[in-house]
């Protein structure tokens, strides 16, 4: 399963297999597998909206406070947002990934790690 790399406003994701960048019709870049959303961005903010456990989100908040903040969506994930020209690429990257992991169908997760 080969990763794919898709633009999204000026900055650059991978995106493991399953995943797509679809715009929706108030204008969000929203990234997604089927109808489950793992991220979803503003056109022409600097910020971008990713899916994270309640832990890792309060671990991201305390560890970088001037790069995440606590995102206005409520349930049992914690979303984070991420101001984009202050996070490392590789970071939202892997931030990006692990939101697609909690996403995905298992079976699609172990096929893109069995070719990783």
């Amino acid at each position: 399963m080969a990763v794919a790399y898709e633009q999204v406003r000026d900055w650059v994701l991978a995106l493991p297999g399953g995943a797509e960048v679809m715009v929706e019709e108030w204008g969000h870049p929203t990234l997604r597998v089927g109808d489950k959303m793992f991220a979803s961005g503003m056109p022409g903010s600097d910020t971008m909206s990713v899916k994270a456990s309640k832990e890792e989100q309060a671990a991201l908040l305390a560890a970088a406070p001037e790069v995440y903040s606590a995102a206005a969506y409520v349930g049992r994930f914690g979303w984070v947002r991420v101001e984009l020209s202050r996070v490392d690429p590789a970071e939202l990257r892997e931030l990006v990934v692990e939101a697609w992991r909690r996403t995905a169908p298992k079976k699609l997760v172990k096929q893109y790690d069995a070719q990783a």
